[in-house]
């Protein structure tokens, strides 16, 4: 009986039209597709704890897929015009490599919107393109003191201690982001290769 939500989100996620799987790079994992599902009028809304569940028990990649979307899309509402509008300039300027800009008006979102978790994941990405590791843990650490499930912050938290030669806390950080989301792509196999360095081959 407890799985009865998730299947129905499962079916009615198959029912909407698919979003095309793209290859992901290791810095994806901190930031939501550009591409997510919009809400369209007359479409079924889901709140985050069902979509979490259906997560966990999706068949494939691509179902997996597009429950991580719509995870993604309730995680970047700002419910914040203002938030909204500084938003599309972060990612214009991102774009443009212009992380010091992307910087300060993240701060400004921060500043009106300090619960917001896609401000802090955001930046978080912007500080690691900038090499500036130290301060991306820190924001991913805002992130899941405000959303423990957070798959992209600890799949990215992964990337970067795996980065800095620490395989341990990478291997932990990825197996956590693997309990929430199983068929995250590219982290089992990248799970395996550091179980087997850190923990040694099964006999």
């Amino acid at each position: 009986m407890t799985l009865r939500f998730p299947v129905l989100i499962l079916v009615a996620l198959f029912a909407a039209p698919a979003v095309a799987l793209a290859q992901q790079g290791p810095q994806d994992w901190l930031s939501p597709p550009s591409d997510l599902p919009g809400g369209e009028h007359g479409e079924p809304t889901y709140n985050l704890d069902t979509l979490f569940g259906a997560l966990k028990i999706a068949p494939d990649q691509a179902s997996a897929k597009a429950i991580e979307d719509r995870i993604w899309s309730a995680w970047v509402a700002s419910d914040s015009d203002t938030c909204t509008l500084l938003m599309s300039r972060v990612r214009a300027a991102s774009d443009d490599k212009d992380y010091d800009l992307a910087i300060k008006l993240l701060d400004a979102v921060i500043a009106l919107k300090p619960d917001y978790v896609e401000a802090w994941n955001r930046r978080a990405t912007v500080y690691y393109l900038k090499q500036d590791y130290a301060h991306s843990i820190a924001d991913i650490g805002e992130v899941l003191a405000r959303e423990p499930r957070h798959f992209g912050a600890l799949s990215g938290l992964g990337m970067m201690l795996q980065e800095l030669g620490d395989d341990k806390d990478a291997l932990d950080a990825y197996r956590k982001a693997l309990a929430i989301d199983p068929r995250l792509e590219g982290v089992p196999d990248t799970v395996k290769t550091l179980r087997e360095k850190v923990e040694g081959r099964d006999i």
